[in-house]
């Protein structure tokens, strides 16, 4: 059997995607416009929605009823 490999992430998943926007959108503007700089700057768009996403998911006003 096959046992997975798990490990802690040291950094949340909000500062992992806002990291990897930050880093997206600085590789995009070193390139010239075309398909790449699209896909990157649509990637750092997807990151941002999704951190943002994940605090709404997470926010204390969706608990379930007690």
């Amino acid at each position: 059997m096959v046992r997975r490999r798990r490990f802690k992430q040291t950094t949340s998943l909000k500062d992992r995607l806002a990291s990897f926007a930050k880093d997206a959108r600085k590789k995009a503007a070193s390139l010239p416009a075309g398909a790449e700089k699209d896909e990157l700057l649509r990637k750092a768009g997807q990151a941002d929605t999704t951190a943002r996403a994940e605090v709404w998911i997470n926010s204390p006003g969706l608990q379930p009823p007690k």
